[in-house]
């Protein structure tokens, strides 16, 4: 049995169309089955709310009686792109105030926009023969503007990484703060509601697609950047009129230490046109599996700590190493639902038809990294790889032999397995012997903060560690904790001193 977008569409206009929302299709499955629940749902309705940094506004303004070419533009003191034609710009939401900083930034200028509130322009321009004015101040409400559309380059993750924090400091990222030693995890997605999740393969999500987009009725423009359908990582490049916008489904947010970012509600319908299609939209958080990821490993293949479904993530707890630990999300599930469940009401109502795709989205698609073309010197090229370790059962009196053998202020302590479990330093040794405990065991005086690094790691970032740090050393450990060497302080200046004398 298949149906169409046009049976579909007339149903809408009669009213009798059947509608579901994401959370109600696994117990209508359960019920009736792929065939029967065919028959009994037209359209399935999804739903997410969450951060969504890669999102932003082309504005236009109007001329002016005495016209400019806005080649520098400001709005309530954040900088916009005005690289396009003379009054037109375009607002991302992460950039920052001038004078506010992350407190304030293009995602608080849109909202401030969709809440009928007044936001200045300060603008600049160089005066030429057709636009002869230089500089001028305005102020603006959104129902002024000629045009305001938001067109978000990457919305509507399909699942997107767990984080956790396996290093020794607490790290600040777009994932919220990550406390260390692995003692939260963060997770962002609406799990079975989201809108990609329940058509993975892209059998009706394209261009053209209907979306409901901040509170707007918006479409789909096509893949969205850094989409890579064939990893599980597919985004959306989505668009809708911000004068449709509701504060209720746009809002602004500030992440500590990372910056401004903007939380979007999107909403995407599933016409029902196969058995297929019935079972995509059917899936649980029991189904939807992704990986909980180390951000305190700053690299872009973070090491993965292990595979979790979205159903433990909400239970509030996972097990990492054998620990129960935290879970929060950082997007909200009953905004989710809201998105969701508004969308079903538009539907039902009339105001909202389904559309076939003009262009589809390649499903098999992956992402690609940068190609990083110019030198980058790595972790791996200045490490020492001969050095000396101990155990947590030698004693200190032997750990002080170590030390001295192998010309270092710093030696790991491993375990069986080689993998790392402390450090002690000639700090720590010349302590343990003042304090007449040299027949102690390493284990009882060693520091099991130990700060590490990865061997991709470009030199500048472990530079940055060891000074934010105020170390001498870290431990090169590979994503199992094993210890593959040293890096010193003083070996990187003396790698950064030859590259300044090139």
């Amino acid at each position: 049995m298949y149906e169409t977008i046009d049976e579909i569409n007339e149903r809408i206009r009669d009213g009798s169309v059947r509608v579901a929302t994401a959370e109600e299709m696994p117990g209508i499955v359960d019920e009736l089955g792929t065939a029967g629940a065919l028959k009994e749902v037209d359209v399935v309705t999804t739903g997410t709310f969450g951060a969504m940094c890669s999102s932003g506004v082309f504005l236009n303004f109007g001329h002016a009686e005495i016209p400019i070419r806005m080649e520098k533009m400001y709005l309530n003191d954040v900088e916009a792109h005005a690289g396009l034609a003379a009054v037109d710009c375009y607002l991302g939401a992460t950039a920052e105030s001038e004078t506010l900083h992350a407190d304030y930034g293009g995602a608080h200028v849109i909202e401030d926009f969709i809440a009928g509130k007044t936001v200045e322009l300060r603008a600049t321009g160089k005066g030429t023969d057709c636009y002869p004015r230089r500089a001028i101040t305005n102020e603006f409400t959104l129902d002024e503007l000629n045009q305001a559309v938001m067109v978000n380059p990457r919305n509507s993750y399909q699942c997107y990484d767990a984080a956790t924090n396996m290093g020794n400091r607490m790290v600040r990222t777009y994932m919220g703060c990550l406390l260390p030693g692995h003692r939260n995890v963060t997770y962002s997605g609406a799990g079975c509601l989201s809108p990609l999740t329940n058509d993975p393969h892209f059998d009706v999500i394209g261009s053209g697609t209907p979306i409901f987009l901040g509170g707007a009725n918006g479409i789909v423009i096509g893949e969205g950047t850094q989409s890579s359908p064939g990893t599980g990582f597919s985004t959306l490049m989505t668009c809708g009129n911000l004068k449709d916008m509701s504060p209720d489904f746009i809002r602004a947010a500030t992440m500590t230490g990372y910056g401004v970012t903007m939380y979007v509600g999107v909403g995407v319908p599933i016409p029902l046109l196969n058995e297929e299609i019935v079972r995509h939209t059917a899936v649980r958080d029991e189904d939807l599996v992704t990986e909980i990821v180390d951000y305190g490993t700053p690299v872009r293949n973070r090491p993965v700590i292990r595979k979790v479904t979205y159903a433990e993530l909400k239970s509030g707890s996972v097990e990492i190493n054998g620990e129960e630990v935290r879970t929060a999300p950082l997007s909200s599930y009953k905004k989710a639902r809201e998105v969701a469940g508004e969308l079903k009401k538009r539907i039902e109502g009339g105001g909202f038809l389904m559309a076939k795709a003009t262009h589809p989205i390649d499903n098999t698609k992956c992402n690609k990294p940068m190609a990083e073309k110019g030198e980058t010197v790595h972790v791996s090229d200045v490490m020492v790889k001969s050095f000396v370790t101990v155990t947590g059962d030698q004693t200190v009196k032997e750990a002080a032999k170590l030390l001295l053998k192998g010309d270092t202020n710093h030696l790991p302590v491993i375990d069986k397995e080689n993998r790392l479990s402390g450090i002690v330093t000639t700090y720590d040794i010349s302590k343990a012997f003042a304090n007449d405990v040299q027949e102690a065991t390493v284990s009882e005086i060693m520091v099991q903060k130990v700060y590490t690094t990865t061997p991709d790691v470009p030199i500048d970032v472990a530079a940055s560690m060891l000074q934010q740090n105020n170390i001498g050393a870290l431990v090169v450990i590979d994503a199992n904790r094993h210890v593959l060497g040293l890096l010193h302080s003083y070996d990187l200046g003396e790698r950064v001193v030859r590259r300044e004398q090139r």
